[in-house]
């Protein structure tokens, strides 16, 4: 059994999927009948559904409490250049997703939606509410904000528990990380049914949607690389910012594309930087700290793909809850990192501002997972190479002040 595990396990997880949304697609086209088939995708979104509240909790618990005290002044230039982008990338995201709406494919949803809330007013007051519910009670309903707001509490004040505490919170942590994992390998099977249910409900033009909407995922990620980012760069080393854009996304960028992971890419990064001659000590803090909170790729995949599910319900978007959106996007996208699928499965979180029950938002994550053969990868590499990036840019700027030749 753990040889037939092993073996399933070391093909390449997009290989899996691809081969598993053709037999899907295959299936619906020669027996559209076989409705048991339809289970597979059902088990895999129940068993998302059941672990992305756990995930959440322990994730940001063992974050904060083992977190370590920055220090420097081009950390602190680091971490504010993390921050802006993903709040950046989540505005744009917003803005991209009003200029070009994307409708999904949902099973049931008109049915599952809730009243749509009448404005910000009544969004920020189903905020604050959802703030305070009790965290069981958050827990076993999935009220995503609850669960972030609890475990952040919980978090600061786990900052002054014993190493042992902090150890054992971190190693919850990863044990539900590694099931997370366990679940994402069997993604061909869940993409499988999920791909059959929806041919064979609505035909081949599903797939119509799905390219819209990765279409527009994928060009906010490359308006971030190729635009944004180059204007926060050259306010760090007022010269073309664009050598040092391409020298990071030929070293970096690329390596973090095939292996879809920030944390696997990090000694990648910490090489180019060291060949860079930047500061070890520094460049050790600030590409460890951006594979958990510069996440402009997962801020763009958790704001795109709420407001397509917000499109999809009928729900509209107005300026000022868009603005919340953007931040609670960022805010969440930071808990997205190390993890498989990571902000698929915050995309609930997202949905509750709008009402949107849980019972539809993880079909939309579903979704995500259909589309994330492209999708993840760009997100990732997007994601690590804007760590080298603006780690970089941030202490170029320093030695810019210092009056030091910068050379990359």
């Amino acid at each position: 059994m753990k040889n037939v595990w092993e073996k399933w396990t070391g093909i390449s997880l997009v290989k899996r999927i691809v081969v598993g949304l053709v037999i899907g697609v295959i299936l619906a086209l020669v027996a559209p009948g076989a409705s048991g088939i339809g289970v597979f995708g059902d088990v895999f979104v129940g068993a998302l559904k059941g672990i992305a509240p756990l995930l959440v909790f322990f994730l940001v618990i063992s974050a904060l409490c083992n977190a370590g005290k920055s220090h420097g002044g081009v950390i602190r230039t680091v971490i504010i250049l993390y921050m802006f982008s993903t709040v950046l990338a989540a505005v744009i995201a917003v803005f991209a997703s009003m200029v070009f709406p994307v409708e999904m494919v949902l099973v049931d949803a008109a049915s599952d939606a809730s009243a749509a809330p009448g404005g910000i007013v009544e969004v920020l007051s189903t905020l604050l509410m959802n703030v305070v519910k009790n965290p069981v009670d958050s827990l076993m309903n999935a009220n995503y904000v609850g669960i972030l707001s609890w475990a952040v509490l919980l978090g600061v004040a786990f900052r002054s528990a014993g190493e042992t505490t902090k150890k054992t919170l971190g190693d919850i942590s990863g044990a539900i990380s590694r099931v997370v994992v366990v679940i994402i390998n069997f993604a061909p099977f869940g993409v499988l049914g999920l791909v059959y249910t929806s041919v064979t409900a609505n035909g081949l033009e599903a797939f119509r949607d799905y390219g819209k909407l990765l279409i527009l995922l994928v060009g906010c990620m490359l308006f971030i690389y190729f635009v944004t980012n180059p204007i926060l760069v050259y306010w760090c080393i007022r010269k073309n910012p664009y050598p040092l854009i391409f020298k990071c996304l030929k070293q970096s960028a690329i390596t973090a594309f095939f292996t879809r992971s920030s944390a696997a890419n990090i000694p990648v990064n910490m090489e180019i930087c060291e060949e860079m001659g930047l500061d070890k000590d520094t460049y050790s803090v600030t590409i460890p700290l951006g594979a958990t909170i510069n996440m402009d790729g997962a801020a763009i995949t958790i704001t795109v793909m709420t407001m397509a599910t917000a499109y999809t319900l009928g729900i509209n978007v107005d300026i000022p809850t868009a603005i919340v959106l953007s931040l609670l996007a960022a805010l969440s996208a930071c808990g997205a990192s190390g993890v498989a699928g990571g902000s698929l499965l915050l995309i609930p979180l997202a949905c509750s501002l709008f009402g949107i029950p849980d019972s539809v938002s993880m079909q939309v994550v579903a979704v995500g997972f259909i589309i994330g053969v492209i999708q993840d990868s760009v997100e990732t590499a997007l994601n690590s190479s804007s760590d080298l990036l603006l780690s970089a840019s941030a202490e170029f700027r320093q030695w810019r002040l210092e009056g030091k030749e910068i050379k990359y």
